[in-house]
């Protein structure tokens, strides 16, 4: 969304939330995007069932960086629970503890065959013997980092940010038998798919990283807990769990950042509410540390208004590098994308200052934001 963080979504980043019975009109502006993009609310824990796809197709009189595929399909990931998910969220708040898992992993909204509340609705996928399928597979799910493999099939990926029956003459096995999958915590087999993947660059769809920087950021990305009277909570030792970004967990503020910003709103709690001022068109390179101050897990770091394969997974007790032009202004958004370590505070924002030049400086605000 060049120069129009106004409809970014993340409540008291760049908006108040959504008042129920309200309603507010989201602009979407797309500019170089192309490829598998997703949508999802950015409220408590809400995402968990408000979200969608976004298919973007090459534009005209080009094509995509890899063979035209006879068919499409889009596969959404995600968690269900049996009790209402922001309850779930609060619950975990007050006793300070891990809150509870997901009940049942989804494919398109469906849980798995092997649940027997819902095998007759399982998602299920007909295919050609011989054609090749391009699979949009996007991870919608709250908390966890899931593979995904079809059985004796090799899947090559095409881009980065089921049960599979066959029709025509082929005859399929019956019942279909599962693929080998690693534990869904296993972060040296996602480490080594990530290390595989090589760009599909070429002129139409360039990979232009910036070769030298002006301003150099390190941030240690942590799990952490704060003492409790008695050692009252539910987390390790009696503690509450918490997380950071170099050892300052976010505070979110009770008006939005981003209008704070715009109209030179003082009074912002100072203590827990950072971010970072870039200069318009600075090299930023940023430097993910994992730690194991309190547990050793991956992260998936995502910031808001630019790009950089969307999110990238920060591996356990390692680290990555990332560069961006910060030639987007406005207030952007960066968290963990694991829903319960944003919750704890692995958050921040930057502002990007506005350029010299009218066509360098962000749009006005619409009309109908929804008020603090």
């Amino acid at each position: 969304m060049p120069r129009y963080p106004w409809t970014d979504g993340p409540e008291y980043i760049t908006q108040c939330p959504i008042q129920p019975g309200s309603k507010f009109t989201q602009k979407i502006i797309l500019s170089t995007e192309e490829g598998t993009l997703w949508w999802h609310a950015h409220s408590d824990w809400t995402r968990a069932t408000v979200h969608g796809a976004i298919i973007i197709y090459p534009k005209n009189g080009t094509k995509y960086p890899f063979h035209k595929p006879d068919r499409e399909v889009p596969i959404i990931l995600g968690e269900w629970w049996k009790n209402d998910v922001n309850a779930v969220r609060d619950e975990g708040l007050a006793t300070g503890g891990d809150p509870d898992p997901s009940d049942a992993l989804l494919i398109n909204g469906q849980p798995g065959d092997l649940y027997p509340c819902s095998k007759s609705d399982t998602f299920k996928l007909t295919v050609d013997h011989g054609k090749t399928y391009l699979l949009r597979i996007i991870n919608a799910a709250l908390q966890e980092a899931l593979f995904f493999s079809i059985n004796k099939h090799k899947m090559t990926v095409v881009g980065t940010d089921a049960i599979v029956q066959y029709s025509g003459y082929y005859t399929p096995s019956s019942p279909p038998s599962l693929p080998h999958l690693p534990a869904y915590n296993d972060t040296n087999a996602s480490v080594q798919v990530m290390a595989g993947l090589r760009s599909l660059a070429d002129a139409e769809h360039p990979c232009n990283v910036p070769l030298s920087t002006s301003t150099n950021l390190i941030y240690t990305v942590s799990i952490n807990s704060y003492p409790c009277v008695n050692n009252s909570c539910a987390g390790a030792n009696g503690t509450r769990f918490s997380s950071s970004i170099n050892n300052i967990s976010f505070h979110t503020p009770t008006v939005d950042i981003l209008q704070a910003y715009y109209y030179n709103i003082s009074g912002l709690p100072s203590n827990g509410t950072e971010v970072r001022v870039l200069e318009y068109n600075s090299i930023v390179e940023i430097v993910f540390q994992g730690t194991n101050v309190l547990a050793t897990t991956h992260h998936p770091m995502h910031l808001h208004g630019y790009s950089f394969y969307n999110t990238i997974s920060v591996p356990s007790n390692g680290w990555v590098a990332i560069r961006f032009e910060a030639s987007n202004p406005g207030v952007w958004f960066m968290h963990c994308h694991v829903e319960r370590h944003l919750t704890w505070g692995m958050e921040t924002a930057f502002i990007v200052k506005n350029g010299k030049h009218p066509e360098a400086q962000m749009l006005p605000p619409p009309s109908d934001m929804p008020p603090c």
